[in-house]
């Protein structure tokens, strides 16, 4: 353990998570030999430390440590850029060029984003793992290097595997040990440690004093994803560094610099829509929600003007019994309420020009425009929370910010 504390010292590695610690044990383990290691991880997580610590502990050290990004050179050129090409080999080719491996010989490369390496790559990367050997691009010659391959990914290989886009037997070479890192979320309590770091460099940085959470804000902190991993949090601690005048962040003003903090659904809607529907922001669903309102209205004004005009009502009671039930919530022997009443002939009454009139000014009838029921429903809300912003928000199921806008787009007098 003090072994592992003292490579984080060394590698300025933030976090006592015990998977992290796991992590590094077993690259200081791994690194007195050539056994080839795949890293593997969420986007962020900071993957790259790891081939660096083995790098530095192995007998390679004074050799030459190489990162290629993968995923960042074009399919067309990787192949040049990893073995080499002879002079005239393809247009552009003006003179002869040592690859990556070639000049890594007795070091160690790191292939990053090894995952997005063409498949063509792949077969070639394979023979360099089993024998040392490789190909320059354009030449028959067989050249040998002598390196050390680490790798990382953050694509779920087995998956990869499945759909032909990796190859297993590359998979199991360069997975000779895999050392994972755990996302952010998993480690809840470094996250504050990793902050405190980020925000005393970037007031070092940037010569301001350090922004410092209140206790609430840190709960906060805890409680997101973060789907960046360290990187997000390390964006988050320099904006706030930046554009924070007052350095006592509290929860409201780092909730302005999360984006998982704001994007809560109202309980009414599921997480998962079936009809397959993703609402972009808090208007749409409030849209939505109006939606339906109308569509109940234009239903039962629908079965009235049905029930008014027919002379037949039992009829239309049976055709629109599930209507009825829809609206009105009951069985089908609780609906004698919405039938007209019978007259002393056991009887409905029939169509009059009165009726008419009535059914028309059903039809005719305006409804308020979405701008007015979202005013209105804004206004109400603040009433009834007595002018509370926060407590309106939570009601109407969108967030405070977004009701601040709607106050002042809809100019309300408070």
């Amino acid at each position: 353990m003090d072994r592992i504390q003292s490579i984080k010292q060394r590698f300025e590695i933030i976090g006592n998570d015990p998977q992290l610690n796991r992590a590094i044990g077993k690259a200081i383990r791994v690194s007195p030999t050539d056994i080839s290691v795949l890293v593997t991880g969420e986007s962020g997580v900071g993957k790259e430390i790891i081939p660096r610590i083995i790098h530095q502990l192995s007998l390679r050290k004074h050799g030459k440590f190489i990162a290629v990004n993968c995923g960042a050179i074009p399919e067309g050129t990787i192949e040049s850029e990893l073995f080499g090409h002879e002079k005239g080999a393809f247009t552009g080719a003006t003179s002869t060029r040592s690859g990556y491996f070639e000049e890594a010989d007795g070091g160690t490369i790191f292939l990053d984003e090894v995952g997005e390496l063409p498949l063509t790559t792949q077969v070639r990367l394979l023979r360099v793992l089993e024998n040392g050997e490789f190909l320059k691009v354009g030449s028959s010659q067989v050249e040998k290097t002598n390196v050390r391959i680490v790798a990382a990914t953050n694509l779920d290989m087995p998956k990869a595997i499945q759909q032909g886009k990796f190859r297993e037997d590359l998979f199991y070479r360069l997975s000779t040990v895999e050392i994972i890192l755990p996302p952010l979320r998993e480690r809840n309590g470094d996250i504050h440690l990793l902050f405190r770091k980020f925000a005393a460099d970037f007031a070092q940085k940037y010569k301001m004093p350090t922004v410092r959470l209140d206790k609430k804000a840190q709960l906060l902190l805890e409680r997101q994803q973060w789907h960046g991993n360290i990187r997000q949090l390390r964006n988050v601690a320099e904006q706030l560094s930046v554009l924070e005048q007052d350095r006592a962040i509290g929860v409201d003003t780092l909730g302005l610099y999360l984006p998982d903090h704001n994007t809560r659904l109202p309980a009414l809607v599921p997480s998962s829509p079936r009809d397959g529907s993703d609402f972009g922001s808090e208007r749409e669903i409030l849209y939505k929600v109006l939606f339906d309102m109308k569509s109940d209205l234009n239903d039962l004004k629908q079965l009235t003007l049905e029930l008014m005009n027919s002379s037949n009502t039992e009829q239309v009671r049976s055709d629109n019994e599930g209507l009825i039930q829809k609206i009105y919530g009951e069985e089908k022997n609780q609906t004698e309420h919405l039938l007209p009443p019978r007259n002393e002939t056991n009887s409905y009454p029939k169509k009059t020009e009165d009726s008419f009139d009535y059914a028309e000014e059903i039809e005719e009838e305006e409804t308020l425009s979405l701008i007015d029921k979202e005013l209105e429903l804004i206004k109400k809300a603040l009433q009834r929370n007595n002018g509370k912003r926060k407590s309106a928000a939570e009601e109407l199921g969108i967030s405070e910010r977004t009701l601040y806008r709607k106050i002042k787009q809809f100019d309300l007098d408070l």
